[in-house]
């Protein structure tokens, strides 16, 4: 009964060790656990700070599109209007030539007036044109940011 009473409580020790065991383990899994969640939820965090950022910039750079579309069309229309003019001027300044040769000299400074003022409105809608096309192209990049944002956040974890 000895022997048997001590092979018992032997089996009890081991089995007391084994439960302290496990249960280390299941400590050391729980922090672990509990450090991976803080970990994904800053990582949320981070990302949704990342996604609002780049929202901002989406928003901030469509303003700067619509402005410089805006912008190229008032200057299509001054140039046209101007275009319009130079037509008058070098018309008026042919009609003078054919007769009035005293008017022919404030023609031609009129003519280059109109042609300097053309080739103005011409240089600043072609800068506008450049700044519209840059938009365009920097709204294409933050789409295929946002795209890749998105191919993240569904790749499912392997761990989990």
């Amino acid at each position: 009964l000895q022997e048997e009473n001590a092979s018992l409580r032997s089996k009890v020790n081991k089995l007391q060790i084994l439960a302290e065991t496990q249960a280390d383990k299941m400590r050391k899994l729980e922090r672990k656990l509990e450090e991976n969640k803080i970990k994904e939820e800053k990582e949320a965090q981070d990302l949704e700070a990342m996604v609002q950022h780049v929202e901002q910039n989406l928003q901030l750079m469509t303003k700067r599109a619509v402005k410089a579309e805006n912008s190229a069309t008032k200057l299509k229309q001054e140039n046209a209007l101007l275009q319009a003019q130079l037509k008058n001027y070098k018309t008026e300044n042919e009609a003078l030539r054919s007769g009035q040769s005293a008017s022919l000299a404030i023609m031609k400074r009129n003519a280059d007036i109109a042609l300097q003022n053309l080739l103005t409105v011409i240089t600043r809608s072609q800068s506008s044109i450049k700044q519209l096309v840059s938009g365009a192209e920097s709204l294409q990049l933050v789409a295929d940011l946002l795209k890749s944002i998105d191919r993240i956040s569904e790749i499912p974890d392997d761990g989990q």
